[in-house]
């Protein structure tokens, strides 16, 4: 039986990849597919990472479960998908999103997530 994770951390990917002006426009499959390997070895606190992704950045990185790092493909935009991670995440679990889009935080933060913003993540990778 799969434990239940006590933290979970939810990323916007296209708002943490848009938060560094290195070029990713060109590539946005390669960005996502960059961001999912530093997630995949860098030495976070929380239990699981869901990396949400959308429009061509989903061609980088295949939707499932990789390790502790979840990818997710918004059907429609990521913020609601984002916001659909945070409803459905275990009760009593902590879950933490990182993004810098200020309503999506309020949306979160309502539903009692914290917010957190691209350079605490960009930090730990």
């Amino acid at each position: 039986m799969a434990r239940t994770p006590d933290s979970i951390l939810v990323v916007d990917a296209a708002n943490v990849v848009g938060s560094r002006p290195d070029g990713w426009w060109k590539d946005r499959a390669g960005a996502a597919r960059r961001l999912h390997d530093g997630l995949m070895v860098a030495d976070l606190p929380q239990d699981v990472v869901v990396l949400v992704l959308e429009g061509g950045a989903k061609g980088g990185v295949r939707a499932g479960q990789d390790g502790h790092v979840r990818t997710v493909h918004a059907p429609r935009d990521g913020d609601a998908t984002i916001v659909e991670q945070v409803r459905n995440a275990p009760e009593g679990a902590r879950v933490m999103v990182v993004t810098a889009d200020r309503f999506l935080q309020s949306r979160v933060q309502g539903l009692g997530a914290i917010a957190l913003g691209p350079s605490w993540l960009l930090d730990q990778l």
